[in-house]
């Protein structure tokens, strides 16, 4: 279940940081890492002399331009924040939250962390579906960016063992505990952006959002949809939807023809 894990940087600027990162991920059993932006060598000597025996993760480091081409083909994506301001979905505790990155049907997932200066934007905290805050002391609450990643990757692989044993005791006793039915297929995030997109082109077209208010308005869309976890199927239904009210818009004087068949999506 690991195996299909992803840690994201978001423009992590210490070269240190990623060889630690690097490190603590393959002593975990973990081996994705991507980095959106980086504003430092992610594989040059400094990285190297931290990353000791984790070097190959450190060949192997995918790098993007975007944090939604990082997560595009990720169906499950959870942002780890400090923030204080109030979220969508009200952070966890890496114990309580990060089991849902390890579930039995989580298909390819992301767990992102911010920039060392800054933390993840409200922006950047969009594209995640659920948020995990690792608990600090009050008196100093800013935590080393390879430390919040080892704990976390400690949290999901204590997490991971615990769901492959109760995996195994529901084979093991089939008459007396309910067999796992993995669900449907969750939506990737490519094609939830791709429908965030193109709500927001008709809910601009007809008046329903104004230049204003798109970034509040679509971000309780966002939200919304994400609290939904809908699968692949459903957001093709979604976004059908929009595409026949776009002909409806563009055909007013045909809208009168019951006799017209929607377009199959």
């Amino acid at each position: 279940m690991i195996s299909n894990l992803q840690v994201v940087l978001v423009e992590p600027a210490g070269p240190l940081n990623v060889g630690s990162v690097a490190r603590v991920m393959k002593n975990l059993g973990f081996s994705s890492l991507v980095l959106v932006n980086p504003r430092c060598d992610p594989q040059g000597p400094e990285a190297r002399q931290m990353a000791v025996h984790a070097a190959d993760l450190l060949d192997q480091i995918q790098v993007v331009t975007s944090l939604p081409a990082a997560l595009s083909a990720s169906q499950r994506v959870i942002g780890t924040t400090g923030r204080s301001d109030p979220l969508p979905v009200p952070p966890q505790s890496p114990e309580l939250g990060l089991g849902w990155l390890v579930e039995l049907d989580a298909g390819k997932t992301s767990l992102v962390f911010g920039p060392e200066d800054r933390g993840l934007s409200r922006d950047e905290l969009a594209y995640c579906q659920r948020f995990v805050t690792i608990p600090t002391s009050s008196a100093y609450t800013s935590l080393n960016l390879a430390q919040a990643v080892a704990i976390c990757c400690y949290e999901l692989q204590r997490l991971s063992q615990n769901s492959v044993q109760i995996s195994a005791a529901v084979e093991q006793l089939p008459g007396q505990l309910p067999q796992h039915v993995p669900e449907q297929q969750q939506a990737e995030i490519a094609a939830l952006e791709d429908y965030f997109a193109e709500l927001q082109t008709t809910l601009l077209k007809i008046g329903y959002l104004y230049p204003h208010t798109v970034r509040s308005r679509m971000a309780k869309f966002r939200a919304l949809l994400n609290r939904a976890h809908p699968t692949a199927t459903e957001v093709t239904m979604l976004r059908g939807i929009l595409r026949q009210l776009d002909w409806a818009l563009s055909h007013p004087t045909e809208l009168g023809d019951c006799s017209r068949e929607p377009r199959e999506e």
